[in-house]
């Protein structure tokens, strides 16, 4: 049956899952007013006017990287360490105490994946905040991190996880997704955990009653069909677990990286992404704009355009 985008508009008209292939066609076809005007008012049933963010500080352990992501413009190899920073378990402790109670309510830790940096050393690090600010609100470590830290430490994921939920740890972020599709992943970031590891990890976590996030990077060499694959994905594992709070669709920015020569797509780009990532999940409530990265003005424009959730107040603590 071929497809027409107007019978595609009425199921989203009438509430109705889209399938990839229709979300497909929309995608690539659908007029801007259509999709920024259907995504608009998707965001309007599920979430009114409101929107939504958290006051946070983000704290980076470090920046040396054992992995080598061609897109990242913040980490350093070992071999340029003296471009890197390191923080010890005080120094991040004491960034927390820097804030009184009412001012954060959440603290965001993620970095580089530095190869001493290991399980033990963020237990304890988790342990410490808690002890001084046992109610803060602890969301730490991509897929990533916790792939690389529980192979090191020769522990399951479950069983990672479970330390450090025992700890004090209360959610994961959603970074390190990048790109599922294997064909893309090996071009742009070859070395680190692999999809179905970082669905494993986020499933394992959404069983243990730790809610997560799920991002995207756009905007790169990636194709349409590989945005779709991709959010398809998250959207099968969110039938399972319904353990996602929010999707965050990340631009790629093309400063100081190795694939540099690439041109950025424009803000019209970033809002057919953003609207159409509305418009495709029916069960993640959340579509967020991680404004330290896309600005702070298409972040505004943004919550016309199905976005009602904007992140943290982050008191510039991020270097990302």
């Amino acid at each position: 049956i071929e497809l027409s985008i107007k019978d595609i508009v009425n199921k989203i008209i009438e509430e109705k899952r889209i399938t990839d292939q229709e979300t497909l066609l929309i995608l690539e076809k659908a007029p801007n007013s259509l999709l920024f005007l259907l995504a608009n008012a998707k965001r309007e049933r599920l979430n009114s006017n409101n929107t939504f963010f958290n006051k946070n500080i983000h704290i980076e352990p470090t920046n040396i990287c054992v992995f080598d992501c061609k897109f990242c413009s913040y980490s350093r190899l070992l071999k340029e360490k003296s471009q890197g920073w390191e923080h010890s378990i005080d120094e991040m402790v004491e960034m927390v105490k820097e804030y009184k109670e009412d001012e954060i309510t959440e603290v965001h830790i993620v970095g580089g994946v530095h190869p001493k940096m290991g399980l033990n050393y963020f237990i304890e690090l988790i342990k410490k905040i808690k002890r001084i600010r046992p109610n803060i609100h602890i969301k730490a470590f991509t897929a990533v991190e916790l792939e690389y830290m529980c192979r090191k430490a020769k522990v399951s994921y479950k069983e990672g996880l479970k330390m450090l939920k025992e700890a004090g740890q209360n959610s994961l972020p959603g970074g390190g997704a990048e790109i599922f599709s294997n064909e893309i992943r090996n071009i742009i970031c070859k070395d680190k955990c692999t999809s179905e590891q970082w669905l494993e990890i986020h499933k394992t976590a959404h069983e243990m009653g730790m809610q997560s996030n799920a991002t995207i990077l756009y905007g790169h060499i990636e194709k349409p069909s590989h945005i779709v694959d991709h959010m398809s994905r998250i959207r099968d594992l969110q039938d399972t677990t319904s353990g996602f709070n929010a999707f965050i669709p990340l631009k790629y920015r093309n400063g100081n990286n190795q694939m540099s020569h690439l041109k950025e797509v424009s803000i019209i780009d970033d809002i057919r992404m953003y609207s159409i990532a509305r418009l495709y999940f029916d069960n993640i409530k959340h579509i967020k704009a991680y404004w330290p990265m896309i600005g702070k003005e298409t972040t505004q424009n943004l919550l016309s355009f199905g976005v009602d959730d904007i992140d943290g107040t982050i008191d510039d603590s991020t270097k990302i």
